[in-house]
């Protein structure tokens, strides 16, 4: 059984290499790149497959990724070794983590029942950038299940603006004030 490997260990490595480097960003489209790479479905298949040799997955990873950085291509080969190679999208999302601390940046995800055009998205950044301080990094994703209105997502912090909240808030409150009053 493959062993569980925690993303922020290699991360953090690969990031102080980086640094040493002055390759900050550079590895982080390479990693993303290899990230795309491993998620084919036939490519990941091959290397979780047991019957094929190690050897074998390691020559696979050098002729799918020769121009990645060696360091990249050492730490894809390091994890096809110890069968985690599922565990480097952790790894790249802990290095975009610690990117967007050291450039001083915020993700942020809005989720609307409808798409948003431009306007509304610049609306809601320049919003969410008084209330962080720092640059922000949008995505955006329509989920009509929330009815109207927008979540966003803020780190840990959720502002809720969804009218499906808002009608359950109101659900609540109409069915606590019926069992006070009694009616």
């Amino acid at each position: 059984m493959p062993k569980q490997v925690s993303g922020d260990r290699y991360a953090k490595a690969l990031f102080e290499l980086a640094t040493e480097h002055a390759q900050i960003d550079g590895w982080l489209d390479q990693l993303e790149f290899v990230v795309q790479v491993l998620s084919d479905d036939d490519f990941r298949a091959l290397l979780n497959h047991a019957e094929v040799s190690v050897q074998k997955k390691r020559d696979a990873v050098e002729a799918v990724l020769p121009d990645i950085e060696p360091m990249l291509r050492n730490l894809v080969s390091l994890l096809v070794t110890r069968g985690s190679v599922s565990s480097i999208g952790d790894i790249y999302q802990s290095y975009l983590k610690m990117v967007d601390v050291q450039k001083g940046r915020e993700r942020v995800e809005v989720t609307s029942a409808v798409g948003l055009d431009d306007a509304q998205i610049r609306h809601i950044t320049e919003f969410v950038k008084q209330i962080v301080d720092k640059e922000i990094v949008i995505s955006t994703e329509v989920d009509e299940a929330i009815l109207g209105g927008i979540v966003i997502q803020i780190g840990d912090q959720l502002l809720d603006g969804s009218t499906k909240t808002q009608l359950e808030n109101l659900r609540k409150q109409v069915r606590s004030e019926v069992l006070v009053t009694g009616h």
